[in-house]
Parts: structure tokens; sequence; C-alpha cells
């Protein structure tokens, strides 16, 4: 291949090769949308791990395992004839430059509250004209396949638009309060299916904090994911280092090893 330095129309046209029905690539021909779906998703967090790593070229590598996504479903749109790569990039450059008339218009923008109040102007505006100006729900268009804790997050987000939502942490934690209280109740009672949905509610009203503190809980937890296994990891080093298993342990020295690790940060 020499050292020639590639670009996207490169990469277009290695996935049409190895889409080809003659010559191509035996796995990549037996793929369609859905079976592609699992890679897509894993790869937006690749990036995410990359850039919590702050591992900038494993970042380089996994933003191009993610660019292979769309071109691989546009490809497979492509012989289907729905649309091409070129099609996605005109369609999502028209939505960039008409979502920002602040940059690209007349409409001025002086903080990112005026930014989210004219993207969501011209979002309504795109809707209208594309015949979605019908009464329907504002939970509409929220996916279903996403991550549970960031689809309550976006539910709760878009109910709190049309004034369903509480307005401060008090009224949240009170509620916080409630759902724990039921918790403990299905508990008592062994209701394997109330557990279940008791759970669910402290986990929605979790995700309720977040909305009214600004902070995705999907991101808190992920990081709070993080944080557990470098303390655990500490932990196995610490009992690995002096020779010792962890089984042998009580909960107690654990725990006191675990307090250790918290100190280190």
């Amino acid at each position: 291949m020499g050292n020639e330095q590639y670009n996207i129309n490169d990469l277009i046209r290695v996935m049409a090769a190895l889409r080809n029905p003659d010559g191509g690539c035996p796995w990549d021909l037996e793929q369609d949308f859905k079976s592609i779906i699992p890679y897509t998703i894993e790869e937006v967090y690749e990036v995410a791990d990359a850039i919590d790593k702050g591992d900038m070229v494993n970042l380089r590598e996994e933003l191009g395992d993610l660019l292979l996504q769309p071109i691989y479903h546009a490809q497979m749109a492509a012989e289907q004839k729905h649309f091409d790569i070129h099609s996605v990039i005109h369609d999502i450059t028209d939505k960039m430059i008409t979502r920002h008339p602040h940059v690209f218009g007349d409409t001025d923008a002086n903080s990112a509250d005026d930014v989210n109040a004219i993207w969501d102007t011209q979002k309504a505006k795109e809707k209208a004209t594309n015949g979605g100006d019908k009464a329907g729900s504002v939970l509409e268009n929220v996916p279903a396949a996403l991550p549970a804790l960031l689809r309550a997050s976006k539910l709760q987000k878009r109910a709190a638009k049309t004034g369903f939502a509480w307005t401060n942490t008090g009224q949240i934690l009170d509620k916080l309060e409630e759902e724990i209280a039921e918790l403990r109740e299905a508990l008592e009672n062994k209701d394997k299916e109330n557990q279940q949905e008791e759970l669910g509610d402290i986990l929605f009203v979790m995700a309720n904090i977040g909305r009214l503190l600004d902070i995705n809980p999907e991101e808190a937890l992920r990081q709070a994911n993080n944080k557990f296994t470098r303390r655990f990891q500490g932990i196995e080093s610490d009992y690995a280092s002096r020779g010792v298993s962890m089984n042998d342990a009580s909960l107690d020295e654990l725990m006191a090893s675990w307090n250790a690790q918290k100190l280190k940060g």
C-alpha cells in the first residue's frame, strides 16, 4: 500500500470492496444492519474509555474504528438503494449549519443557555417542516435501545420541558426516601417482583437528581465504576504483594483495605 496518506474516500472504497459479492470478504458480506449494531455500540464505549484514560494514541485508533461504523451502515444502505455516505454527510452538514444560526446566520448567542434555546427552536422548525407538527408525545424519539439510565435521564428532561418536574433537590430526595422505604417493605415481604420494581424506581429517581444537578447519571456511574475498579484492583495488588489470598480475609479486613485505597484517591 505504500506510505501515502489515505483519506475518507479511500475508506469508502475499501468498505465497498469488502462488501463486493465478487471477491469481497465473506464475513462482511454476511452482515446486515442489525448484526453490526453491537459493534457500533462497542466502538462508542471504546472511544469513551480511551478519553477517560487520556490515551491519545488509542483514541486515534478508536475514532477510526468508530468512523468505520457509519461508512459500513451507509454502504449497506447504498446497496439497497436507500442512501449513501455522501447523503449522510450532506444531511449532517446541513443540520449543523441550520441549527447554528448564531454562527452561520444573523442570530446572536452569548451563553450556552442561548445556544440550547436556539437549538430547540431550530429542531421545532425542522419538525414542523417535515410534517411533524401534529400533536404527539414529547417522549417520542427517545431511543429505546439507549442504556436504561441514560434513557431515564432523557425521558425526564423531555418531560421537564412541559413543567412536569420537581424544581429542587429537596423534593427529589424526599421521593428517593419514599422509594427506599418501599424497597424495604418489598424486602420484608420477600416479593422479588416488587423488589425489582422498587429498585427500578430508585434508579429512575437518581436519574432525576442528575437532571436537576445538570449531571449526566450515565457518566457519573461510569466514573464510579472506574473508581471501584481502580480501588478493588489496588486491594488485589496489596494482597498479592503480601502473598495472601483475599478469600482468606475477613470482611472487616477487606473493608480496612478498601478504606486504605480510598485514602489514595
